[in-house]
């Protein structure tokens, strides 16, 4: 990669971290960031893997940034871990499509923090005899939040983005 490129790659890198903190502190003056039922707008940008490899460490540290907020170790562990898995998956789907919608690359944010974020609450937070369902529970919550965001929003999100090409 030559210089150039290089410096592009890591100011959009910056610039997505940036955001994705910025926004998920937004919503914590809601109380939507952290918890059981989170709605974290800045879930939107996890569909920016689509279109730039450059947002697979940007989505991932703007997470761990943002997870301080949360004052948990765990949190700022496994839920940086969850958006960079989900993140570079996402970017290994980018190209398998339904009619031209690369509709796979929007489901590992919902799958993985539904999993990864649910057993999370399910262990540190919920005191519950029947672990099982707590889990069950969680992950429900939490994957709806990220399916209300990653495609309600994000499918829309992605068109504006193709269409004015953000990302060239």
């Amino acid at each position: 990669m030559e210089r150039k490129q290089q410096i592009k790659y890591i100011v959009t890198g910056a610039v997505i971290a940036t955001l994705y903190a910025t926004l998920t502190y937004l919503c914590n003056i809601f109380g939507l960031a952290y918890g059981p039922i989170q709605l974290r707008i800045s879930e939107v940008l996890t569909i920016l893997p689509i279109f730039t490899p450059a947002a697979v460490p940007g989505l991932t540290v703007g997470c761990f940034i943002s997870n301080i907020g949360s004052f948990n170790i765990a949190d700022l562990l496994f839920g940086t871990l969850a958006t960079f898995f989900a993140a570079g998956l996402t970017r290994v789907l980018r190209d398998k499509c339904v009619k031209g919608l690369p509709i796979f690359a929007f489901l590992p944010p919902v799958i993985i923090n539904a999993v990864v974020i649910g057993f999370e609450i399910a262990v540190f937070y919920l005191e519950s005899k029947n672990f099982l369902w707590g889990f069950l529970i969680s992950a429900f919550e939490v994957g709806l939040g990220q399916t209300i965001v990653c495609l309600c929003f994000g499918i829309p999100f992605y068109y504006i983005i193709k269409k004015y090409k953000i990302f060239k």
